[in-house]
């Protein structure tokens, strides 16, 4: 242990890459030996990334176009989980670049670890989606932003305006980031007069820049993804909901905390001897920001609206609290407490990378609960492409099936055909209603009656041919999926 203060404290750098090294290495390879099968947001990526459209009916496409171009370029399960450890190492190098600037090496590297003790950053990370990929966005943009503002010039805002437009291609979510930061500038009285400069304005400008084609697109649609935004966040249904809902995020977000807390205990007790601020007053109000802005403008809206909130759009929210914590510590951070910092973030690291184990390795034995990724995708898709291809003489060009059950079939099958999201032309315009009638579909199944198409799926499976279902087992072997599935024959 000697050892290892001594190179952090010589080659700080090198002691980054050492960490992120073992964070990628452990976080890409858990889930690429243990999931039998891709979780939902990958089978979604996959189905929505392969058609490269600028909107959809949900989400903007970013990381739906990452997984595709992983898809074509390497096309093994490693590199979409690989694709989530880039993004959460990209973001702790943009905290810990600020964090350098304002504490020095070592408390720059402990403020990393101590973030590094939200689940969002590893356990979940693997599933990568809209969540992980504004990870690396929203830590730019708080490098950016305290650039700017301490005189970093024309650089700085441009990255924050490259930052923020990044961000709104990855999630609509960047609004609650957007506005502190606006606030901040006009209300700040050191960081006021920056208005009167052009880096803000260049930074908006930018953002717009980077924004307009999928502006473009919401505005032709109709904004179509907004409505899929209002039904994840429930609209109240008493006026206590007002207090309810933020209460309920807010107990979600603290109790995910613990873990980064107990990392970060070290330097809270006992307690340190007071010294010389680290930072300045403007740069302890900017970190103040960046730790709390967002949580505390998405708790706002909640208690205004009354609207739920979702625990996982906690992902991006606490990047900067490390730095926070180890500024209020008020102190140099020594060696002694580094290594005891470094001890607890180790035990919580093999914590975390244990539970996952558990958690698809062991208890899928005993409680026999549903988990996407022991589901038997590839069975499926061979089973049902085999049999539709006995039947019609050809392989299926394209499914009408649920997101789920379609994309497994699609990314499975070898000819990848393409998916009729829920039989719904709305949810997949890109679709050729034509030549999908002209060439024919599978139609496939997991629930209701196995014996009819389900009213779901008529729309675009009318005329379907039902067939005997079939039953897959699942990974595991201790449980099995029946699956009701048609042949809609073509009709040139």
């Amino acid at each position: 242990m000697p050892a290892l203060m001594a190179f952090v404290a010589q080659r700080p750098g090198a002691a980054f890459l050492a960490f992120a090294a073992l964070h990628v290495c452990v976080w890409t390879m858990l889930p690429s030996l243990i999931y039998s099968n891709l979780p939902l947001d990958l089978i979604e990526a996959l189905t929505y990334g392969r058609e490269w459209q600028l909107g959809s009916d949900k989400l903007p496409p970013l990381p739906w176009w990452l997984v595709e171009v992983a898809h074509r370029f390497v096309g093994a399960d490693f590199a979409y989980y690989l694709l989530g450890e880039i993004s959460v190492i990209a973001a702790l190098a943009a905290v810990w670049a600020t964090a350098r600037a304002l504490v020095g090496d070592m408390a720059a590297l402990a403020a990393v670890l101590i973030v590094d003790g939200l689940h969002y950053l590893n356990y979940t990370a693997a599933k990568f989606n809209h969540d992980v990929i504004q990870l690396p966005f929203w830590a730019l943009a708080g490098y950016a932003f305290r650039s700017g503002l301490r005189g970093g010039g024309t650089g700085a805002w441009l990255l924050l305006g490259i930052a923020i437009g990044g961000a709104f291609w990855a999630k609509y979510f960047v609004v609650v980031l957007i506005v502190p930061l606006g606030l901040f500038m006009l209300i700040d009285r050191e960081a006021r007069p920056t208005l009167k400069t052009a880096g803000p304005w260049l930074a908006a400008g930018t953002a717009l820049l980077v924004m307009a084609p999928h502006l473009v697109w919401l505005a032709a649609h109709d904004f179509l993804p907004l409505s899929y935004a209002s039904a994840r966040a429930t609209a109240p249904h008493a006026v206590i909901d007002h207090l309810l809902h933020p209460v309920e995020f807010a107990v979600s977000q603290a109790f995910f905390l613990v873990p980064s807390l107990l990392i970060a205990a070290p330097l809270l007790w006992p307690r340190p001897v007071a010294i010389a601020a680290p930072a300045d007053a403007l740069d302890r109000r900017l970190v103040t920001l960046l730790a709390f802005g967002p949580a505390a403008t998405l708790i706002a809206g909640s208690l205004i609206t009354g609207r739920g909130l979702v625990a996982m759009w906690g992902y991006p929210l606490w990047l900067f609290l490390g730095l926070w914590i180890v500024l209020t510590a008020g102190a140099t951070i020594d060696r002694l407490q580094f290594r005891r910092v470094a001890l607890t973030w180790a035990t919580v690291f093999s914590t975390f990378a244990l539970a996952f184990l558990t958690n698809y390795v062991v208890m899928p034995r005993f409680d026999h609960r549903y988990r996407a990724t022991l589901f038997p995708g590839r069975e499926l898709a061979r089973t049902l492409s085999e049999r539709y291809r006995a039947a019609t003489g050809q392989a299926p060009a394209y499914v009408i099936a649920t997101m789920w059950v379609g994309g497994n079939i699609a990314h499975y099958t070898p000819e990848q055909p393409r998916v009729l999201i829920d039989g719904n032309p709305q949810r997949a315009p890109w679709i050729d209603l034509a030549d999908l009638k002209a060439r024919g579909a599978l139609v496939a199944w997991v629930e209701g009656d196995r014996s009819a198409v389900p009213a779901k799926l008529q729309p675009g499976a009318a005329g379907a041919s039902v067939q005997p279902p079939v039953t897959v087992q699942s990974e595991c072997g201790r449980s099995s999926v029946e699956v009701g599935w048609a042949i809609l024959p073509p009709q040139p």
